[in-house]
């Protein structure tokens, strides 16, 4: 019977003369002829270098050794010496070696689909998540799981230093299809009627509230029937937090001060105090409301002075819903010199055109600065009249180069946003990995956007998110038909964001019933229907709620920052692909007949023939 006595992560100079046991997959094996070999085990902590020469174990001890191969399973007792040969600088154990006494073959191993080796070659993500069981053998998967395990921990340190209680909340949720698609789940015992997977656990975390819990924690699943990305999975993780009795600024101290612990122990990053940017800042500047502050590349409304020449894409934008917040304006960002201009050539140019057309604007036209300082190319002849001016206010140096977006606010600002991006990507200046960490929140949103496709009304965070403090009266006397007014109401919620990403959104809540009723109507609901879907909720309400607020972060986002990669599935175990598939388990799968039966349910679904 084999006992590990230590990690093969664990041996040092200090150990030199102790009999060990070691236990671990063979990670390399060489053969040096009959009578030595060196076997390298690995487990999650590390490789440890084994020698088996022929006078130290026995005949069939160095026959199984002869025999093994990468990925067995062995368990290998001896004694640690200095290595001979020198040490290997690329180990941790790397000045060490474990003569081997006795040798036992644990798992013989089939012929592995691939080895997991950060090192090698690796096989297609689909692969190696059919086989994950192996791909989590790979030293950067181990310490990913480690990276996330950390996370964990400090989060639950840090919120209960902080007077928070953690608490689950139930998985099989109530409907409330008002956000994200959701996951269905049939009730057997009361046929007809459905359970819900919950998207978040908003609802009772705000009930705990109302129950006097006063700081909530949980590190929860939650699910959203929703097409996966990069970033995004149907099924992911949250930070989940709420408190009673705040303000915004009590909130955003205290989720402030989580993010400087997490990035100071994890990664050894002081993060200094958060910059603030207003919504409408951040869409006028950047573009997005999840701004990457990291490089230049602002965007400049230069509606004012394109309205004085004779350019026809910049006339007819700016005749565009005159009066409203979706005024026709011209946009327009410098790439400068210093930023890599030449690199965008005409191609890449051309390219910019059609790829703004999938937001809706008509296209990109451009203009350079040659080296006396003369615009050229492009719409060159139609800007000269404001050349001087344009090179005033746009600080334009000889080698830059302006692009432009001529069309309604809202489409010319999403266009604009998401070319910044683009360019930057295109010209190399987006920082690597950890060579910056730009944080700041992102504060002051709409309470409601119309939806597109519907024409209503709908919650930009969600529709439990308060007004600002300063706007409720305002809300509350709002005419509902009046358009404008309900679009400038700004609500109490609040993102953080990191390079770019949301790695947290929260708000203050609404405890006032009278408040949540108003928001419910903008939304379409009659008094009927937010009772059939939030009436434990409203009920709550009106029993003692006191003011409270929240946030989540999304830990899966919280990972992949902390340990560089752009990929969700590389930070969770067992993730799903693109199209929701688990491949390890095959899943989803069908279900029988009999199981449909007992559910009082009945498929529709025909296969194509």
């Amino acid at each position: 019977m084999f006992k590990r006595s230590h990690t093969c992560g664990q041996l040092r100079q200090d150990h030199v003369g102790l009999a060990v046991t070691l236990s671990g997959w063979v990670n390399s094996y060489r053969d040096h002829g009959t009578d030595l070999i060196f076997i390298d085990v690995r487990d999650r902590f590390g490789i440890t270098q084994l020698v088996f020469e022929s006078d130290g174990v026995s005949a069939a001890d160095m026959e199984a050794a002869d025999k093994l191969r990468n990925e067995d399973v062995i368990s290998a007792t001896g004694t640690v010496r200095i290595r001979k040969g020198g040490p290997n600088p690329k180990l941790a154990t790397g000045a060490i070696e474990v003569v081997v006494t006795s040798l036992t073959l644990l798992n013989k191993t089939d012929n592995p689909p691939f080895l997991p080796d950060d090192m090698g070659q690796l096989p297609n993500e689909e692969i190696r998540l059919k086989h994950r069981y192996v791909d989590l053998r790979r030293p950067r998967m181990q310490s990913i799981l480690g990276t996330r395990h950390r996370v964990t921990k400090i989060a639950r340190d840090y919120f209960d230093e902080n007077g928070f209680l953690e608490i689950e909340t139930p998985i099989l949720y109530k409907s409330t299809p008002e956000g994200a698609r959701e996951f269905l789940v049939p009730s057997r015992n009361v046929p007809g009627n459905w359970y819900a997977l919950p998207q978040s656990p908003q609802l009772f975390k705000q009930i705990l509230m109302v129950a006097g819990c006063d700081r909530y924690m949980q590190i929860c699943r939650c699910f959203r029937d929703e097409d996966p990305r990069a970033d995004r999975q149907a099924e992911f993780s949250q930070i989940d937090l709420e408190m009673s009795f705040v303000q915004r600024e009590d909130v955003m101290e205290v989720m402030e001060g989580f993010a400087r612990r997490l990035w100071s122990q994890a990664l050894g990053v002081t993060v200094p105090p958060l910059k603030r940017l207003t919504y409408s800042e951040a869409m006028e500047r950047y573009g997005i409301d999840r701004p990457d502050t990291r490089y230049g590349l602002e965007i400049h409304n230069i509606s004012d002075l394109a309205a004085r020449i004779d350019f026809g894409v910049f006339k007819s934008a700016l005749e565009k819903n005159p009066g409203t917040r979706h005024q026709g304006v011209v946009k327009a960002i410098v790439v400068s010199a210093a930023q890599g201009a030449e690199r965008l050539t005409r191609k890449i140019l051309d390219s910019y055109s059609e790829f703004v057309k999938t937001f809706g604007a008509g296209g990109v036209p451009v203009v350079k600065v040659n080296a006396q300082g003369v615009f050229e190319t492009g719409i060159a002849k139609f800007l000269e009249p404001l050349r001087g001016e344009l090179t005033d206010r746009l600080a334009l140096k000889p080698g830059d180069l302006v692009l432009f977006a001529a069309d309604a606010n809202n489409i010319a600002t999403k266009a604009m946003g998401e070319l910044r991006q683009k360019v930057a990507r295109d010209t190399g200046v987006v920082p690597e990995w950890g060579k910056a960490w730009n944080f700041l929140w992102v504060v002051d949103f709409p309470m409601f956007e119309r939806d597109k496709e519907s024409n209503r009304w709908v919650a930009m965070h969600h529709p439990f998110t308060a007004p600002r403090h300063d706007q409720q009266q305002a809300f509350l006397a709002a005419d509902p038909s009046d358009e404008e007014a309900i679009a400038a109401i700004v609500s109490a919620g609040y993102d953080m964001v990191v390079n770019g990403s949301e790695i947290a959104g929260g708000s203050i809540r609404i405890h006032d019933p009278a408040v949540q009723g108003k928001v419910f109507g903008l939304l379409g609901l009659t008094p009927q229907q937010a009772q059939d879907k939030f009436s434990f909720l409203l009920e709550a309400l009106r029993f003692g709620a006191p003011p409270h607020g929240g946030v989540a972060f999304g830990l899966d986002r919280l990972i992949m920052h902390l340990v560089g990669t752009d990929n969700i599935r590389d930070v969770i175990a067992f993730p799903k692909t693109q199209i929701g598939a688990d491949l390890l388990t095959r899943t989803p799968s069908p279900v029988t007949d009999e199981q449909l039966k007992e559910l009082h349910i009945k498929s529709t679904w025909t296969p194509n023939v």
